[in-house]
């Protein structure tokens, strides 16, 4: 009996002891509740001040009971450009490396990198000390065959002397006026001028070096014969003419000026796919250097007659491209999905091709509000 007793006693704590645990875990979900409820209160609040302050500022449209707010758009022709932008450098058609003719020994050099040189003036100098004494030999062969040959003419005027001798003395007068002309060639091949007027850019050679045919000496650059050349890809052929405007930006002097196509390439380049666009080059008040590289900004479509809208506005499902027109239906102005074709894009613009009309009525600002058949308000 005490035994069943002490069974009955153990039974009893221990359903005291859940009804106590379940009791605090009751209490503790209440809690729990309504600080939840507490929260939501706090965020609705939250989310209507900041609706209000967002609908204040525009960034928002406001609901007029079902209707939504939204602004408009009409459609209406308009001019349309879209641009492309392409890397180029500046190039001169005087920017000339000089190269030795002759095989000799750097004698002296006349000028210094920077100096400004006039055309004709003598740059460098090459050991030509052999080509003098050979010339200065032939001369005074020459003078003995001169005098040979007028003596031997007079002797033939008077029947002097034989054909032989004379045709002798005249040959050898010739061959000798011959040999030095070609001596004061090579003569003149041992000094390298300059061109065209123009500044030294560069000297990498220096004096007692020795030369060979080909190597080069001096560059020299004239920076008033300077213009722009570009690579384009062949996709562009077709879009640009000559006479056309381009904007040239120098991105390393943050610098703009306004030019013309001059030349457009008629041969693609096989290694790149490209041909060559040139643009002229106008006067400007800060430095230009050939190999500087330079941003073209080039029209390669252009019309008079698109219809253009916001890019943002042209929207996307399974059917493809659409926007909001607005349409009257029973007296009430509401939202229909109107499908279109999209052109180019530019500038955050695009071109509608297909699927608009002059006059239409398109939704602007408050499109993101809208579904198929949602009425509209428009704002004022």
């Amino acid at each position: 009996m005490r035994k069943i007793n002490q069974i009955t006693y153990i039974v009893i704590i221990s359903a005291l002891v859940y009804a106590c645990g379940g009791t605090e875990a009751a209490k503790d979900k209440v809690t729990e509740l309504n600080e939840l409820k507490a929260q939501q209160k706090e965020l609705e609040t939250k989310i209507s001040d900041l609706e209000a302050e967002l609908i204040q500022s525009g960034q928002l449209e406001k609901k007029e009971g079902n209707k939504v707010l939204i602004t408009t758009l009409k459609m209406t022709p308009d001019s349309f450009e879209h641009w492309v932008e392409v890397r180029g450098t500046v190039a001169s058609r005087k920017n000339v490396m000089l190269s030795a003719e002759t095989m000799g020994r750097i004698e002296s050099i006349k000028v210094t990198e920077g100096q400004k040189v006039a055309k004709g003036q003598l740059l460098v100098q090459l050991d030509a000390d052999i080509l003098r004494n050979s010339i200065s030999e032939v001369k005074t062969q020459l003078e003995l065959a001169a005098t040979i040959y007028e003596r031997q003419a007079k002797l033939w005027e008077q029947n002097i002397g034989t054909e032989v001798q004379y045709l002798q003395a005249k040959n050898n007068k010739e061959a000798l006026e011959s040999k030095l002309k070609t001596l004061n060639s090579q003569l003149s091949q041992s000094n390298v001028v300059a061109p065209f007027n123009g500044i030294i850019d560069n000297i990498p050679v220096r004096e007692g070096e020795m030369t060979s045919p080909g190597m080069p000496l001096v560059r020299i650059v004239n920076q008033n014969d300077t213009y722009i050349s570009a690579d384009v890809s062949e996709s562009f052929l077709g879009k640009f003419q000559v006479g056309q405007q381009v904007k040239v930006y120098f991105p390393s002097l943050d610098k703009e000026v306004i030019s013309k196509i001059a030349s457009v390439g008629q041969v693609i380049k096989s290694e790149n796919r490209t041909f060559e666009v040139e643009v002229g080059l106008p006067a400007v008040d800060f430095p230009i250097k050939p190999n500087q590289v330079v941003v073209l900004h080039m029209i390669d479509y252009k019309t008079d007659k698109a219809l253009v809208v916001p890019t943002k506005l042209v929207q996307r499902d399974s059917k493809g491209s659409y926007v909001y027109e607005l349409v009257d239906k029973e007296g009430k102005l509401v939202a229909s999905k109107v499908y279109v074709k999209p052109g180019v894009s530019y500038n955050l613009e695009t071109e509608i091709v297909e699927g608009l009309s002059a006059g239409q009525l398109i939704a602007y600002e408050g499109y993101r509000e809208l579904a198929p058949g949602a009425a509209v308000t428009i704002k004022n």
